[in-house]
């Protein structure tokens, strides 16, 4: 199984078909614009479930759209599966099914082998870079090749030479007399997480891969994967951290920790608050059971605040909707430190922008709440801190197809 070399430019807003054929791209050339902060700019599943040949730019917001089965979910599944590889997991971890990945018709060969293949290009102060992976997943699931590249040239690279040994056979530019250097790596993570720990950066050729390898671990890495459920947010939750989960289950902790933290972002949360919930909003407030302080061994409960004179409504009492309004918004108001994520410790936030994934921005909530996210988005992102990259029904696309700064990629053709 070969790595892919599928190439692509960067556009902002392009149909999947013309992606994948390469075309509807300027005439001319276009200017490259500075990432000051590592940012993926383009997914590729070159061979991944329904996907062939398709190359996805990306841009500080970017919707996928398309009738159900049309591979939006799996879009998702891609991105969210790389940035677990850059933090670090395994694909026997990120991948519990990966049949389910295999391209659709896709032919086992002589050695009844059958995979898939995915990749991205991660922009950022060292310039634009490619990583692109082929993973086994039968008869046994492994990496059987990797690729990084810059400007054409070949940083790093594995290829499975003894199918008998859980290991790859790595190289990487080292430059001056040695030229190149080879060892074995693990085939079930991903090499260019592990090359930090590998090249000594001693030569001109050893600083080139350690930037490179550096800059997508860290887009990979800022990445936070978010699916509210409002089936698991009625409940009061225990103050810990405050740090948000995936599926928002401590929505009413994080609430406690903004609330005393960061006066201006719960600000902001309310006055969205005031958009996507019904009735009345003052605030958003916190309590313990009877109205007790909230301590270590209480539960924290989540409220609207109606205003003077009127009772304060639980969030257990609101709607499906407005609950995943409410986490989403909070998530694109807030940062890598109120998240339960892992990003790079060793590079200042300042210098890292959180890319939020959310598969079903829109479910459950009505044209006026997709509109507000779609504002807040908007409002975060066009900082260059956030990015979005979500699934959406028609609805939302056909109200963000006129909004500048939001790419559409229709799945639909």
């Amino acid at each position: 199984m070969s790595v892919p070399s599928a190439g692509a430019g960067a556009v902002p807003v392009v149909p999947a078909q013309a992606a994948r054929r390469g075309a509807g791209r300027p005439a001319g050339p276009v200017p490259p614009q500075p990432h000051p902060r590592p940012v993926i700019t383009e997914l590729r599943l070159s061979a991944f479930g329904r996907h062939r040949s398709a190359a996805f730019p990306l841009g500080p917001v970017t919707l996928f759209a398309g009738p159900s089965g049309s591979g939006k979910s799996q879009v998702l599944a891609a991105y969210e599966a790389l940035a677990g590889l850059g933090s670090g997991a395994t694909l026997e971890t990120l991948f519990p099914d990966p049949c389910a990945r295999i391209p659709d018709g896709a032919v086992p060969d002589a050695q009844r082998r059958r995979g898939f293949r995915l990749g991205c290009t991660v922009d950022g102060p060292a310039g634009p870079v490619r990583l692109e992976l082929a993973v086994q997943a039968e008869p046994a699931l492994r990496i059987v090749g990797e690729r990084l590249s810059q400007d054409g040239q070949i940083l790093f690279a594995t290829a499975l030479r003894d199918p008998g040994r859980p290991s790859v056979q790595a190289s990487w530019l080292t430059g001056g007399a040695v030229g190149v250097t080879r060892a074995p790596l693990p085939d079930d993570r991903l090499g260019t997480a592990l090359l930090p720990l590998r090249v000594a950066g001693s030569t001109a050729g050893q600083r080139q891969v350690l930037a490179a390898a550096e800059q997508v671990v860290v887009a990979l890495r800022s990445v936070f994967a978010c699916d509210p459920r409002p089936d698991r947010m009625r409940a009061p939750v225990p103050p810990g951290e405050g740090r948000l989960l995936g599926d928002c289950a401590n929505l009413a902790d994080v609430l406690r920790r903004t609330r005393h933290e960061c006066g201006t972002r719960h600000a902001l949360l309310a006055g969205a608050a005031r958009t996507g919930c019904a009735g009345p909003v003052a605030g958003l407030d916190v309590r313990a059971p009877a109205g007790g302080a909230v301590t270590a061994g209480g539960a924290v409960t989540a409220v609207l605040d109606r205003g003077p004179g009127r009772p304060a409504t639980e969030l257990a009492r609101l709607g499906s909707g407005e609950l995943r309004f409410l986490a989403l918004a909070l998530v694109l108001l807030t940062g890598p430190g109120v998240l339960d994520m892992d990003p790079a410790a060793e590079l200042l936030s300042a210098r890292q922008a959180l890319t939020v994934l959310a598969d079903g921005l829109d479910r459950g909530l009505d044209g006026s709440q997709a509109a507000e996210l779609l504002r807040l988005a908007l409002l975060s992102c066009g900082r260059g801190h956030v990015r979005l990259v979500a699934a959406v029904g028609e609805g939302t696309a056909a109200a963000a197809r006129s909004l500048d700064g939001v790419s559409v990629v229709d799945l639909s053709v």
